[in-house]
């Protein structure tokens, strides 16, 4: 696995696997997952991703549990 970020573009890579092709993507909100044909993660993709974080941190540390619904 490989992280990397462009402070540049604001953009979050979490590489899953290197040797595997990217076949399609699907995109949630400023979330990319780049898929193989298998469809098995090869790339996330986090778009804005100071903003994504700080959001993150912020309901991570919350005191009461958060119910997230699908």
């Amino acid at each position: 696995m490989k992280i990397s970020y462009n402070r540049e573009a604001d953009i979050l890579l979490v590489e899953m696997d290197a040797h595997t092709g990217i076949d399609h993507a699907e995109q949630n909100g400023p979330v990319i997952l780049h898929l193989s044909r298998e469809d098995r993660p090869v790339l996330i993709e986090i778009l804005n991703a100071s903003e994504f974080l700080s959001t993150l941190v912020k309901v991570a540390t919350r005191a009461e549990p958060v119910t997230v619904s699908p």
